[in-house]
């Protein structure tokens, strides 16, 4: 232990007297940390610039959107609730969901609860029924707490689905709506009809 100690010593002074010996050393080795470091907060304020140009201008046409699979349609849904103002928009879905695949919450501080079904046939694949809807309505209050309980398609909706859907306030983002959103004409809260008012104001335009 001492013998650890004292050469553990010895390498410091060694150290000490050749930095003092060469004091250009220390300037050199500044320097281009410093430098290291000004390109890394460089990079990641370009990245970041990068990321908000690419999410304000997020669009997708629904050729593309019936091309991806399940999990991605969800990454997509989250990255268009981010595109609109969501900066908190999570991507949730997989074991253990309770029902939800996206989190979000808007501009208006209402939290967003919303299910993804992709159809890979898109409008001919077969249509979404009561039995999702009644997994989201029985998790989408009680157990995320969301204000605004939205189940997203590429696909359509079976008229049991619609009906139910009205009866227990869950709102539907069928291939129609869907295009509208996708293609960056308004955030989906100026598409869907009753949503709960605003939790608070906004600064928004």
């Amino acid at each position: 232990m001492a013998g650890g100690l004292v050469l553990a010593w010895m390498l410091v002074m060694g150290l000490v007297r050749f930095l003092a010996a060469h004091p250009w050393i220390p300037v050199v080795l500044a320097i281009l940390i410093g430098g290291a470091v000004a390109a890394w907060m460089v990079q990641r304020r370009r990245a970041a610039r990068w990321e908000r140009i690419r999410s304000q201008g997020l669009r997708y046409a629904l050729t593309q959107l019936d091309a991806l699979h399940h999990r991605q349609f969800e990454h997509a849904v989250r990255d268009l609730m981010r595109r609109d103002g969501c900066a908190d928009a999570v991507q949730v879905g997989g074991a253990g969901d309770n029902g939800a695949d996206v989190k979000a919450t808007d501009p208006y501080g209402r939290l967003w609860v919303i299910q993804c079904k992709h159809r890979r046939a898109g409008l001919a694949g077969s249509p979404v029924g009561t039995p999702d809807l009644q997994v989201l309505n029985g998790t989408g209050r009680p157990v995320h707490k969301g204000d605004v309980v939205v189940l997203v398609t590429n696909g359509r909706f079976s008229k049991p689905a619609l009906e139910f859907a009205r009866s227990q306030r869950l709102h539907l983002v069928d291939r129609t709506v869907l295009a509208q959103w996708a293609s960056g004409s308004r955030p989906l809260w100026e598409l869907l009809r009753a949503v709960p008012p605003p939790r608070r104001p906004t600064s928004l335009s």
